[in-house]
């Protein structure tokens, strides 16, 4: 016995943190039992645990193992995430556009409301949101929901205060607002007396009963300290404190409807709050709606493991990288997308070296305005030139202009490598045409 308890590992050979349901159909190590690795494994691991304030529904607490591949992966988040660790080039260019950050917004709030079930299509979502309109069925009301609670969230954790119940009750409103058959239930926790929501599987099998309604307030002010950090002991690293978060919003399932929606929320809030900016340029649901089952099973695998949250922080981590590498592969590839149209402008006879060197800074940041003095004083020449550059812009359709105050502000339409791409098309043929005509003279 004393041989198999101390040279059991938390993970495997192949630093994997297995469930017993996924161990039990693996070859254990030479000389021993499926039984006694198990029994190595789950003893490693209540060794390294710390508990958490976060407690069952019989009352013993949630614990992590704070193991080699969390630590890891935390330590690659810190790296790309946070503002604190200078990223590579293509991820922190993402900050200077305000086009990035409301388009990744759009894309949350879209993925977490069809993660719940909405009844909408991705296009008609973000025709809404794009053009602001009101929204005329359920699941586009869930999606315009949701995108204004990312808003809020993100304002509260500008403001650094500590988050209240109240706050909490304010994100569930705002999600759930005009979505529930009784309007009443939007922004308050279930209340004694009330039936008791629980959580089904595909076939209505119920897979978690949460705790009582008469233990939600006690429960709620619990969250809210150990979002503040007032209730841990010990370091716990701010990304693994919003997963825990995200996971105690599940578990405790407060709300009537919306619970998933405002844990994602509360998520978000607390990881911006720690300073990792990059979390509003990913959207975390998007990787979940694409394995639901993984989400549920990081749930099921706690919850029949002695109350191990580590199942869910690493699952969630997991979920974190791939985010942040979709980011990271859209922007290169829309790096190479411009740098393409940047050489093939190089061939349009129309366009000077001011004016291509505008467009390129339009190209790597949609939301810059450009203004005829400073397009003059950057380029050193006479205001008329600049002027002219600009109003040429205008008037092939690549830019709009605003007049505020006494002077115009120019910007980059919306669809401008399209028009460029066509301008492009334009003057090839042209020069075509210039050249089989020049053929004919000759």
């Amino acid at each position: 016995m004393i041989e198999v308890l101390t040279s059991g590992r938390p993970i495997d050979p192949k630093g994997r943190y297995l469930h017993w349901d996924e161990m039990r159909h693996r070859t254990p190590p030479d000389g021993l039992t499926l039984d006694e690795w198990w029994m190595g494994t789950a003893y490693s691991r209540f060794a390294v645990a710390r508990p958490l304030p976060l407690t069952s529904v019989t009352g013993e607490p949630f614990r992590i193992s704070n193991i080699d591949p969390i630590q890891e992966a935390v330590h690659r988040i810190d790296q790309y995430a946070s503002g604190q660790i200078q990223a590579d080039g293509a991820i922190a260019n993402v900050q200077s556009s305000d086009r990035y950050l409301v388009s990744s917004l759009m894309e949350e709030a879209i993925t977490s409301s069809l993660l719940e079930g909405a009844a909408t299509t991705r296009r008609a979502a973000k025709e809404m949101l794009r053009t602001k309109r009101s929204p005329k069925t359920h699941g586009e009301r869930m999606v315009f929901n949701n995108f204004n609670a990312m808003i809020a969230a993100e304002q509260l954790a500008r403001e650094g205060r500590p988050l209240t119940p109240g706050d909490v009750l304010e994100l569930h409103r705002i999600v759930t607002d005009g979505t529930l058959d009784d309007e009443s239930e939007s922004g308050r926790i279930q209340q004694p007396g009330e039936e008791r929501v629980v959580v089904v599987d595909s076939d209505d099998t119920v897979i978690h009963r949460p705790p009582p309604a008469e233990e939600l307030p006690g429960r709620l002010e619990q969250l809210c300290e150990f979002a503040n950090g007032e209730n841990v002991e010990g370091f716990l690293h701010p990304v693994v404190r919003a997963i825990v978060l995200h996971f105690w919003v599940g578990y405790d399932h407060p709300f009537v409807d919306g619970n998933g929606r405002t844990a994602r929320a509360l998520f978000y809030w607390s990881i911006l709050r720690s300073g990792y900016w990059l979390a509003q340029y990913i959207s975390i649901s998007a990787i979940l709606r694409n394995a639901p089952g993984q989400y549920k099973k990081s749930y099921l695998k706690a919850e029949t493991d002695s109350n191990d949250a580590t199942y869910f922080v690493i699952y969630q981590l997991q979920v974190m990288e791939q985010a942040i590498d979709s980011l990271r592969d859209y922007l290169a590839r829309k790096t190479s997308e411009i740098n393409n149209v940047k050489q093939r402008l190089r061939s349009v006879s129309r366009l000077n070296n001011r004016q291509l060197a505008i467009i390129n800074d339009a190209l790597h940041d949609p939301s810059q305005v450009f203004t005829i003095q400073g397009q003059a004083q950057l380029h050193r020449v006479v205001y008329q030139s600049a002027r002219t550059d600009l109003l040429a812009l205008e008037a092939m359709g690549l830019f709009a202009k605003a007049k505020l105050g006494n002077q115009f502000e120019f910007y980059a339409v919306g669809d401008i490598q399209d028009r460029l791409h066509h301008l492009v098309e334009a003057e090839k043929q042209q020069i075509a045409h210039e050249v089989e005509a020049a053929v004919r003279r000759s």
